[in-house]
């Protein structure tokens, strides 16, 4: 199943993708061969994810993720992280 997820960078700023594979993916951007924008901003570590229904709606969480302002996404981490 799809994950939607973002990772903090190592200079603070926040990335969201999707992918079917969390642990890759991760391991991925820690590499630099993961997506453009982290490959010079490594280490990246992951800060939230979701489990979704399929690929449709894990790349629409992923599109709306990216519409929110910085101060909302990081809002949504900290809700994640006092699960």
């Amino acid at each position: 199943m799809p994950y939607t997820y973002i990772v903090q960078c190592a200079d603070g700023t926040l990335y969201t993708g999707w992918t079917v594979n969390l642990e890759k993916r991760l391991a991925a951007h820690n590499e630099g061969i993961g997506a453009k924008y982290t490959s010079n901003r490594v280490p990246v570590v992951l800060v939230y994810w979701e489990l979704q229904e399929n690929q449709s709606t894990a790349q629409k969480r992923e599109a709306s993720i990216k519409r929110l302002p910085r101060r909302k996404k990081i809002e949504l981490i900290r809700e994640f992280a006092n699960i």
